[in-house]
Formats: C-alpha cells, sequence, structure tokens
C-alpha cells in the first residue's frame, strides 16, 4: 500500500473527482434538455416534421449503434471493480475494449452523420438546425469520454493508486450519464419515423 492508501481509506466524503462529474453530468444534461425540449418545440409548431424532401429518419441502424454505445458500460463498470481490487491489467483491458467499441460507434455516426448532410443541410430548415446541432452536441460528448478515456489508460502506465481508482470511477459514471443522453437523442432523432 502506498502513502495515500489510508487517507483514502479514512475519507467520510466523496472524492472531488466524484462531486466535479456530478456537476459536469449536471450542467450537460441541463444542455441536453435545452436541445430536446427545441427539438420538440419545433416539432409540435411545424406543419410537417420533417419537412417535405427529407425523408424520415431510418431506425433500424441508429438503435443498433446505441445499443452497442450502451453496452459499452459494462466493461467501464466492470473496469471499476477491477481497480477497487488492484488489479491493473484487467482495469486497462476492460478501458481499451469499451474504447475500441466507442471507436467503432463514433466512426459509424460521423458517416452517417455526412450521408445526412449531403441529403439535407442545417441552414435549409429548422428541422435541419436542430437535428445536426443535437448529433453534433452527442458526438462531441462521445470523443470528449473518449479522450478522458485514453488520458486515463495513459496515466495507469504508472500504475493503480487510490487517486486513479478514482479516475476510473469518474471516467465510468461520465460515459454512464453519455450513454443516457445517448438513448434520449436517438429516441428523439428518431421520433419522426416511430
Amino acid at each position: 500500500m502506498n502513502d495515500a492508501a489510508p487517507a483514502a481509506a479514512g475519507r467520510r466524503a466523496l472524492p472531488s473527482g466524484l462531486w466535479g462529474i456530478a456537476i459536469l453530468a449536471a450542467t450537460e444534461a441541463a444542455l441536453f434538455g435545452s436541445v430536446l425540449a427545441t427539438y420538440f418545440y419545433l416539432r409540435f409548431t411545424s406543419t410537417t416534421w420533417p419537412p417535405a424532401g427529407i425523408d424520415p429518419p431510418d431506425v433500424t441502424l441508429p438503435l443498433a449503434l446505441t445499443a452497442v454505445l450502451v453496452a459499452t458500460s459494462a466493461p467501464l463498470l466492470l473496469a471499476v471493480g477491477a481497480a477497487r481490487g488492484e488489479r491493473l491489467g484487467a482495469t486497462r483491458r476492460m478501458i481499451l475494449l469499451a474504447l475500441a467499441v466507442q471507436a467503432g460507434y463514433l466512426a459509424v455516426q460521423i458517416i452517417l452523420f455526412k450521408r445526412d448532410l449531403g441529403d439535407f443541410r442545417p441552414s435549409e430548415s429548422a428541422y435541419g438546425s436542430i437535428y445536426f446541432t443535437m448529433l453534433a452536441l452527442h458526438h462531441a460528448h462521445v470523443a470528449f469520454g473518449m479522450l478522458l478515456e485514453l488520458g486515463l489508460v495513459a496515466k495507469l502506465l504508472g500504475g493503480l493508486t487510490p487517486y486513479r481508482q478514482v479516475g476510473v470511477r469518474v471516467v465510468a459514471l461520465y460515459w454512464c450519464f453519455v450513454n443516457a443522453m445517448a438513448i434520449l437523442v436517438v429516441l428523439t432523432q428518431l421520433s419522426p419515423a416511430l
């Protein structure tokens, strides 16, 4: 055990990193809430949604992709358990597994985003504007989460300390938030087709 372990063992409050991610999730939930509320406001004040010339979104691929992304919470939660058990190799493997799946998800989403840009533009209608804003916001959060994981994996090259164990918990909580928002975003995105 290192010198930080007795301090962590005697801790009565949650670590600052967990408070920080809770505050970040709360502010980001407000941001997503505003964007989703704007989407539904525009939808219910428009006579046609999506506008003429824009096909309703395909349901199958976005739902499958979202299920894959949400499933990445499992290896991250397993990484938390491995970190608590001081199993460095298992912690890294679980984070890297989640990262690989998330990278595949984001790559396919970028392809779909570009395809949609070829079909309609954000500047052409309120639908296009809010559609691309909502998806870009979600994709930015996925990319940020992947950067957090990369930074954590780099830190774990130096070993597993109590501080880094908190980092694993923080990253896992962030991804649970992103995955919850992914469900809301995809259901909103697909609502014209449902």
